[in-house]
């Protein structure tokens, strides 16, 4: 018999202090603050303007992948090999592509002389 009216005092002390600890509970059932709601707008809005861009992009990409594949593989050695050559970039000037095709790349008039050893016998030194 004594046994129901500790539970009834135990259920009636602690039914505040439920009740508070679910008020104090995490916020995680609490609706997003004004800057969050702000930056989910901001960045649907982002979305929404960027989305045809992107896939108008990601369409130009698929396009383009074959020859830049093809240009890779052709070039892709050449371009390795030119890249050991030259050791600063700097000391050049850019590109220059003449009537018939030819690209030059002129080394600037105030750039320190090259370290190379001498031509070989029958090499040319351009």
């Amino acid at each position: 018999m004594k046994l129901i009216p500790i539970a009834l005092i135990l259920s009636v002390c602690l039914t505040p202090a439920v009740a508070t600890a679910q008020e104090t509970a995490p916020e995680v059932d609490e609706a997003p603050s004004l800057m969050e709601r702000g930056a989910r707008l901001f960045m649907r809005g982002i979305m929404e303007e960027m989305g045809p861009t992107l896939k108008e992009l990601e369409g130009l990409a698929q396009d383009v992948s074959p020859a830049m594949k093809n240009f890779a593989r052709n070039m892709g050695p050449a371009l390795r090999d030119l890249m050991t050559e030259v050791e600063d970039w700097s000391v050049y000037d850019a590109p220059e592509i003449l009537p018939n095709g030819d690209i030059l790349i002129r080394r600037k008039p105030d750039a320190a002389p090259m370290d190379r050893p001498p031509p070989k016998d029958g090499e040319i030194d351009l």
